[in-house]
């Protein structure tokens, strides 16, 4: 259950029995999703600026790389880290409708790990760091090796929300983590349409 109070406003956070988060003395209720499974493939500069953010968000966070000294001693309470030999092996075992973001040091690796995705299928969103120029060499490998050329749209390559033009691992991790927010609203919202009652509307 959540519950608070936000000092300034004196307006209180409940959980109804429907399941949904009402706000203030009127009882309005507002969207409750539960935490995204995001498996983040890459310990460098972005990834670990990105882990920081997502580190404060309503998600879990499996934190994959190769090189376990990149790792940092501390990390969010929210954050696992998988230092393994075989990343690939993170993305069959990672539950249905998981958040992929892939951003190694090392484009054979982004490619393997974009080829285990996308023949997985199941999973929320997909994203790959890189350039236009990098998806369209990634598109033709993947339909080389047997993904349906209808499915690239499913991929997400590059990544980030626009606007952010600052190359900063910093304004980079932002631009993604704003991303992976727009994206869960409406996903979140899609799976609970055919059960969950239309919030209310003052």
């Amino acid at each position: 259950m959540i519950s608070g109070t936000n000092k300034s406003t004196n307006h209180c956070e409940r959980i109804d029995a429907a399941g949904r988060v009402v706000i203030g003395r009127r009882g309005t209720p507002v969207p409750h999703y539960g935490p995204m499974h995001v498996v983040l493939f890459g310990a460098g500069h972005v990834g670990h600026a990105l882990v920081k953010l997502l580190g404060m968000l309503p998600c879990v966070v499996q934190w994959v790389d190769e090189r376990d000294e990149l790792f940092p001693d501390e990390v969010p309470l929210n954050v696992q880290i998988e230092a393994t030999d075989t990343p690939a092996a993170i993305v069959d075992e990672a539950p249905p409708g998981a958040y992929f973001i892939v951003m190694t040091h090392n484009h054979a690796l982004d490619f393997d790990l974009s080829l285990r995705i996308m023949q997985r299928g199941h999973f929320a969103w997909f994203g790959l760091i890189g350039s236009k120029t990098k998806r369209v060499k990634f598109e033709r490998r993947l339909v080389e090796r047997g993904v349906a050329a209808g499915r690239m749209s499913e991929m997400t390559c590059p990544i980030g929300v626009t606007g952010i033009v600052d190359k900063a691992p910093s304004s980079i991790a932002v631009a993604v983590a704003a991303q992976l927010m727009q994206m869960r609203v409406p996903l979140a919202a899609t799976n609970r349409a055919a059960s969950a009652p239309m919030f209310a509307r003052v």
